[in-house]
């Protein structure tokens, strides 16, 4: 059978697509780039904002407009199965419970069985050359701004063994970097007896597999101790870390019930950048959030300002349906959300363009994630292991190899560089 996969939301949807996609190759199943080309479209959907659910559920009714089965999963129809199987089309709706069985209860022993094959990155606009693995899924936080919780549930972590079996498959179909995730993945290991530390899951794969590169995703500011931060002694260790700040005002981090203020979090980077040289970190903050005022927003703006980042992502406050913060009073009016976030957006560019600065004349190994013969030769464009977007002019068809870079110049927010001599 034809098989399109496709996804609104985070690295979690992906690592369960690719999971998915895996399940699928081995049961003789084919994957196609377009839903006009598939006889079965699975899509796994997102409701971490309103403009994610939006998205989901355009993405039901593209498929279904296409002629094919849509099997449904994630976690906007999670929270709302009902509206996820009225739409035309649509044959399942799959709870995230049942993710890892969803080949098997739609299709059952369809398809002829075939020996387990090394990853093959998807097809489509979900192609990426980095393999993406998902560690643990649920969170134990109680954010009030945040559904995800109710979507995913408690904080589960997946086996080492299943981990290292993930990893291992991806190096076998060529993977030369993989990337975990989760909803909380610092939170690895907690729930077992004894406890476990994410660190140790980063020493065992180091240790036992010989993945070239290795990055984490999205880890909460509390969640990161002297025993993580020493594990970026390991040069195969990606240096970027992506903590979430939402604010930088104390008193909206306590109505969010954010188990950090901006002193700790100050405190927390400060640390990492004495301890790992040229690390890119990198946020996220929400505004808008109800009750924020203009004095807890230029204390969020002047904490920005003053940390410095190299980068961070705004997010316009979305009332969530099942969350505490819908319901709080003093809601904050869209146009001023949008120019709240218009000025956060410019401190974030131009802190990104400065850290790109420092590395003009350094050299810099990038993964290419994309190779293009153009009339003047073949150019290549990938990322650092900090995380920052490298062009170069290369020999032929670079894709998912890893080249020593000097970088010249930036263009267009990009880091312009030549594969270095010793190459």
């Amino acid at each position: 059978m034809n098989v399109y996969l496709d996804m609104v939301g985070c690295r979690l949807n992906q690592a369960e697509l690719e999971s998915i996609a895996r399940h699928l190759r081995t049961a003789g199943h084919c994957l196609v780039s377009t839903a006009g080309h598939a006889e079965l479209v699975i899509i796994n959907t997102c409701t971490v904002t309103g403009e994610a659910a939006s998205d989901s559920r355009q993405k039901i009714r593209q498929a279904a407009r296409a002629g094919a089965q849509v099997v449904v999963t994630g976690c906007w129809s999670e929270l709302e199965p009902d509206a996820a199987a009225a739409f035309p089309g649509v044959s399942h709706v799959i709870p995230n419970a049942f993710k890892d069985q969803l080949v098997g209860m739609i299709l059952g022993d369809t398809g002829t069985v075939r020996p387990a094959m090394g990853r093959i990155p998807l097809t489509g606009n979900r192609q990426r050359t980095r393999a993406f693995i998902k560690v643990q899924d649920g969170c134990d936080n109680h954010c009030t701004f945040c559904v995800t919780r109710l979507a995913r549930g408690r904080s589960i972590s997946r086996p080492i063994g299943d981990i290292i079996d993930d990893i291992r498959h991806a190096i076998a179909g060529g993977a030369r970097e993989a990337v975990l995730t989760g909803v909380q993945i610092g939170s690895w290991g907690r729930e077992w007896d004894p406890a476990a530390k994410l660190s140790t899951l980063l020493e065992v794969i180091l240790a036992e597999t010989d993945i070239p590169r290795l990055r984490i995703s999205s880890i909460e500011p509390w969640e990161v101790d002297d025993a993580l931060i020493a594990m970026w002694q390991e040069p195969r260790l990606c240096r970027h870390i992506h903590l979430p700040l939402q604010s930088g005002s104390a008193s909206l981090l306590k109505r969010m019930a954010r188990r950090t203020d901006p002193a700790m979090y100050g405190k927390l980077v400060e640390k990492i950048r004495k301890s790992i040289p040229g690390v890119s970190i990198t946020t996220d903050v929400i505004v808008g959030f109800p009750g924020e005022c203009e004095k807890e927003f230029d204390e969020t703006r002047n904490f920005i300002t003053t940390t410095g980042f190299s980068g961070g992502h705004v997010f316009l406050f979305s009332g969530r349906p099942g969350t505490a913060a819908v319901n709080y009073p003093d809601q904050v009016p869209h146009v001023i959300r949008r120019i709240r976030s218009k000025a956060l957006r410019d401190i974030f560019d131009n802190q990104a363009a400065a850290f790109q600065k420092d590395f003009i004349g350094q050299q810099l190994d990038v993964l290419w994630e994309r190779s293009i013969n153009t009339s003047s030769g073949w150019i290549s464009a990938g990322l650092s292991d900090n995380y920052l977007k490298v062009t170069a002019a290369t020999a032929g068809n670079c894709m998912n190899t890893i080249s020593p870079v000097m970088i010249q110049r930036i263009e267009n927010s990009r880091l312009i560089g030549e594969i270095a001599k010793n190459e």
